[in-house]
């Protein structure tokens, strides 16, 4: 039996990939939902398909994590609504390049820290105080297998997905002594538009990355969001890595050659 009937859940990034996953699973679970991307069309289009199917209230907002007065205005307005989340879903973030350190483009560093890092913590400053003031919630943090080990060229990631792992375990020891938990979900290789993203829709590199083996998709992550937020209040689970069954570390992969 879901834990999460009747709740609210603010999703970031939820217009593609693991967002709108968990958008869908969440709703399936029988929460609610507050859904923010940047694609106005692509929300729209979302929360009219999830209301439809789950029959559950579904919220949009045009969001950009990295626009930090943005983020500020959305959230007002939210409370001002009459919602406060019961769960926060940090998923937006993005890989954008990959280059050894000496050869990278800063532009693409700084889209990644914009969003990986400093996108998570204004959504996280201007959301959390509305909970701790409700006196619950749960945030989950979607991290990276590139916040445990790092990989050539990836670099400025491996740093935000560090820094992220870093954000989450500091959350909890501050939020000590308060219901509020915080869990991060870090995925190994996921097929979606994350690596169209990174290699700028370059979809042969895209291909090459994937081939012969079968990576996650994003509804197994979702899966496993869907089971952090639905444990037992008393039970905060810290950390899942979670990778396909033929990725072993992020150096480690069975490609099947035949």
């Amino acid at each position: 039996m879901s834990r999460i009937i009747g709740k609210l859940a603010l999703v970031t990034g939820a217009s593609s990939g693991i967002g709108q996953a968990c958008a869908h699973r969440l709703a399936a679970d029988g929460a609610h939902l507050v859904l923010w991307a940047r694609r106005k069309d692509r929300l729209d289009a979302l929360a009219i398909e999830i209301a439809q199917t789950f029959g559950v209230r579904v919220h949009t907002a045009p969001v950009d994590v990295r626009d930090r007065k943005a983020v500020e205005r959305a959230v007002r307005a939210m409370v001002k609504a009459g919602f406060v989340p019961d769960i926060l879903l940090n998923n937006a973030g993005l890989a954008a390049g990959l280059d050894k350190l000496h050869e990278g483009d800063p532009d693409d560093w700084d889209r990644m820290i914009d969003t990986n890092l400093k996108g998570l913590l204004y959504v996280s400053r201007a959301v959390i105080p509305h909970m701790v003031k409700a006196g619950r919630g749960h945030i989950v943090n979607i991290g990276s297998t590139a916040g445990h080990q790092v990989y050539p060229m990836g670099n400025v990631y491996n740093a935000s997905k560090f820094g992220v792992k870093a954000l989450t375990e500091g959350m909890n020891v501050d939020l000590v002594g308060t219901p509020l938990r915080a869990s991060s979900v870090d995925p190994g290789h996921v097929h979606s538009e994350f690596a169209s993203v990174r290699f700028h829709g370059d979809e042969d590199r895209v291909k090459a990355l994937y081939k012969g083996f079968k990576p996650l998709s994003p509804d197994d992550v979702a899966d496993v969001v869907s089971y952090v937020v639905n444990a037992p209040e008393h039970v905060n689970i810290f950390d899942v890595v979670v990778m396909p069954t033929a990725q072993r570390s992020v150096h480690v992969i069975h490609r099947d050659t035949a």
